[in-house]
């Protein structure tokens, strides 16, 4: 009997709510938020685009970076070797950052692309060294190719709190 009751008042009150209730009241903020913004990053202290996209992209208080391979900006050249380029693709993307007044220790996320996975070591603790105690989530993968026969590619995802 107490089971009926309770199932009861419970339809009863959803039944009521069904047909008259309201949402609660929301603040005037709430009400009307401020719409996200998108900007375009771009620096000469990293190697311009080489195709149809943008260095980064700000979405609001979030920082998108496209993959950097181991160009210098400078010379428009590849640098040697894993260790050069690894430095190189770390320095371009410090560089977008801070442009876009970002810091390393607003990357949440890195994505790194190897040609060879017996780069790895190498990579890991030249990436290591860069972020020093900073630890964003990542994932390394070997590939394939990557553009200009480079044999590291990192892309960052950087967010201010």
């Amino acid at each position: 009997m107490k089971r009926l009751l309770t199932t009861s008042l419970l339809l009863t009150a959803t039944l009521a709510c069904l047909t008259g209730c309201t949402a609660p009241a929301t603040s005037p903020a709430e009400a009307s938020p401020e719409p996200v913004t998108r900007e375009e990053i771009r620096t000469d202290k990293a190697p311009a685009a080489i195709g149809p996209y943008s260095q980064a992209q700000r979405v609001g208080n979030r920082l998108y970076l496209s993959g950097q391979v181991g160009f210098d900006p400078a010379t428009g050249e590849l640098v040697e070797g894993v260790e050069a380029q690894t430095r190189q693709v770390l320095a371009n993307l410090h560089a977008v950052l801070q442009e876009a007044g970002f810091a390393k220790t607003d990357v949440v996320q890195a994505q790194v692309f190897l040609a060879d996975l017996e780069d790895y070591g190498t990579m890991n603790g030249i990436y290591a060294e860069f972020f020093g105690d900073h630890r964003p989530a990542r994932a390394a993968f070997q590939v394939a190719r990557l553009p200009r026969d480079a044999e590291v590619e990192i892309i960052f995802v950087a967010e201010k709190l």
